[in-house]
């Protein structure tokens, strides 16, 4: 059976020969789809195929083994764009990085024994990120409204680190300060905005709180472009994160609203190295299928990248489906030991399972074997797979793309249970890293650790600039402030009730009310403000706002509201502008960070308010107002804030060293307990 055959079987589900009452039968529908994929194309097979599927169900047939596909590429290698880089240029780069991240780790760990740092989780990323730098990643001169939106797998920063210092924008100095912040020019171990404003646009250390807020990132884009404030771009966000981390349920707690609101400016790329801290992520089943289930359930288009370029041949010769029985029918334990050791031990251990496997493999050498990658270490594949998800419209997209824990470590790391904790390496394993990416390292250099960076007029070093200059500059880079103030009114404009009560009593919920509504008329603050909720309107007296600013919602509002004759009644609309989150107070505050980052992300200052009910709320979301604060939302100018309030809440100004956790504007003050600013 050829690839394109086996993509379109159900893995779960897939027959052996022995179930096969007919063969010839069998042989001649799959002849015939082969046939309308050959003369017709995938789009008029996808077609029959549903039509058959739906045939089949109006019969009374029950539907096949639901689960995921088979595990094998999405995209055929017919269907692979010609790659537009030059592959052992990117090669050489790649190692370089590689080198240079693996190097400051094992420095650091040197010098100050269990300082830590992560090795094992860039070598599995280290392909991912670099297709995405040297060809997808646009930034901030490329397009008109900014570039591209990254959120990096924390683990990963020494290799965006490495990147930079290849770039010019670290020197060696700050490399050599990896988590040594306090003396020196140090870097911090993940991404952090607040000890490095310059650098990091989003905190991703804590896991979960990158996934979810890259989707309400994406939406709050869409929400800006809707409501007239920014025109419509073809700015992507990219969110890079780690198998493991998907067990968070703030990772896979927002992936319906991503479907439900369309959103094509969103791509996951998920590191599926098999591995977490302690073993495999799921040792007895396989977290590619369990990730595909999850996010074509959720609407989101899933694109796998399981097998490398390496494995084409292969599939190509294997008209019996073996493979594709054999992968079925290995769990993601058993691949983490086929990671672990060599073309000989994976010879015996999986291609000598049956005769059918043994005759695939037969022409090949155990180097050969051994030098059969994943696909999330092929660049053509993954080239291939983010081409796809640029030009796919109508949903986010997700690449579940496979990779070795610790890859190119040998022995020492890759594939090993203790990989995660990693930090030393002992020479003899450092000059085998160097020999596997072939490092012009003399032993010298690599025994001391030193830094590698290929001479400025290198093809590699103009190879790397130029690149970045096709894609519009460099990045992670992250604006301090936005070119443009806002100016608040004063609050007599808005706090005369208060300013002049009267002895009049009002509750802290009418004040905000009242407060809000005042603010929202004002016609130059009044459109920059962000009303977020969840799912308390009515219960804090808001509902009159309904009515006022509308309810976002992309598709307007399709349905004649229950209460349409009220005069609160509930007004959808796709200007609207109150951001109505439902039952999710983690999304409402992922809302009011993209909203109050805006400044630095999209130069247009926003100030959004944040209504939650505070003995259900607050308890839920104390990582992300952490997270909040290490971004560095920020009010309005505090030039605008008036004299008075300055001297009162002053605060220090910002700088790199401030402690994490401050934030860097005057506090207002807090009206009760259920407000956020």
């Amino acid at each position: 059976m050829t690839n394109l055959a086996n993509g379109v079987q159900s893995m779960l589900a897939l027959p052996s020969a022995s179930e096969d009452s007919d063969p010839q039968e069998t042989r001649e529908w799959l002849d015939a789809l082969e046939g309308v994929l050959a003369h017709a194309g995938s789009t008029r097979a996808s077609f029959l195929l549903r039509r058959l599927a739906s045939h089949a169900a109006a019969q009374g047939l029950p539907p096949p083994g639901a689960g995921p596909s088979a595990y094998v590429n999405t995209i055929p290698v017919q269907a692979q764009p010609p790659y537009p880089g030059d592959l052992e240029i990117e090669a050489r780069l790649g190692a370089a990085l590689r080198w240079n991240a693996l190097a400051m780790v094992v420095r650091a760990n040197r010098a100050y024994g269990e300082l830590g740092g992560h090795i094992a989780s860039y070598a599995s990323a280290a392909d991912l990120f670099e297709v995405g730098f040297n060809h997808f990643f646009r930034a901030d001169s490329s397009a008109e409204q900014g570039g591209d939106l990254v959120y990096f797998q924390p683990h990963s920063a020494p290799g965006v680190y490495a990147r930079a210092y290849l770039e010019g924008f670290l020197d060696e100095t700050h490399l050599q300060h990896y988590r040594r912040e306090i003396a020196g020019p140090g870097l911090c171990s993940y991404p952090h905005p607040w000890l490095m404003p310059d650098f990091w646009q989003f905190p991703t250390g804590s896991m979960g709180i990158g996934p979810i807020n890259s989707i309400y990132q994406a939406r709050f884009m869409r929400y800006l472009q809707n409501r007239g404030l920014q025109p419509a771009s073809s700015r992507k966000v990219w969110g890079f994160f780690g198998d493991g981390e998907m067990d968070e349920p703030e990772s896979i707690g927002a992936l319906s609203l991503a479907a439900r609101e369309q959103l094509d400016n969103l791509v996951f790329v998920i590191n599926c190295n098999l591995q977490r801290l302690d073993g495999p992520v799921r040792g007895n089943g396989r977290i590619v299928d369990e990730l595909e289930a999850l996010f074509a359930g959720a609407g989101w288009n899933v694109i796998k990248v399981l097998w490398g370029s390496d494995w084409d041949e292969l599939f190509a010769r294997d008209r019996s489906g073996a493979l594709v029985r054999a992968f079925a029918q290995t769990v993601d334990g058993q691949f983490q030991t086929f990671s672990a050791n060599d073309g000989a031990y994976n010879r015996e251990h999986f291609f000598q399972q049956n005769p059918e496997l043994a005759a695939l493999a037969a022409h090949l050498s155990n180097d050969d074997i051994d030098r059969l990658r994943r696909g999330g270490h092929d660049l053509r594949k993954l080239h291939a797979a983010y081409a796809r998800a640029m030009d796919h419209r109508g949903q986010p997209t997700v690449i579940l793309a496979k990779t070795m824990k610790g890859f190119g470590m040998g022995t020492v790391g890759q594939g090993r249970m203790t990989t995660h904790q990693q930090k030393k390496l002992e020479l003899e394993d450092l000059k085998a890293f160097r020999d596997r990416f072939q490092l012009p390292l003399s032993d010298d250099d690599v025994a001391n650790l030193r830094f590698y960076k290929p001479a400025d007029d290198s093809p590699e070093m103009r190879y790397l600039h130029a690149r970045r200059a096709a894609l519009g500059g460099y990045l992670p880079r992250r604006r301090q402030a936005a070119t443009t103030a806002l100016t608040v009114p004063p609050s007599g404009q808005w706090a005369s009730f208060a300013l002049a009560a009267d002895g009049k009593e009002m509750s802290t919920t009418m004040a905000v009310v009242r407060m809000l509504g005042s603010l929202l008329k004002d016609p130059a603050l009044g459109p920059r403000i962000v009303p977020v909720v969840a799912d308390e309107a009515r219960t804090f007296g808001m509902a009159n706002l309904f009515r006022q600013v509308g309810i976002y919602s992309p598709l307007g509002q399709r349905y004649e509201p229950e209460d349409l004759g009220s005069m609160l009644y509930y007004r959808e609309s796709t200007g609207g502008q109150i951001l109505e989150e439902g039952i999710s107070e983690a999304g409402a505050i992922s809302s009011w960070i993209a909203a109050a980052t805006a400044y630095s992300v999209h130069d247009l200052p926003m100030l959004p308010f944040y209504i939650y009910y505070s003995m259900f709320g607050f308890q839920r979301i104390g990582d992300l107002i952490w997270a909040a604060a290490d971004q560095r939302p920020r009010l309005p100018d505090r030039r605008h804030l008036g004299q008075d309030h300055a001297r009162r809440r002053g605060a220090a100004a910002p700088g790199r060293h401030q402690p994490p956790g401050r934030v860097d504007h005057p506090q207002l003050p807090r009206v009760g307990s259920r407000l956020c600013l």
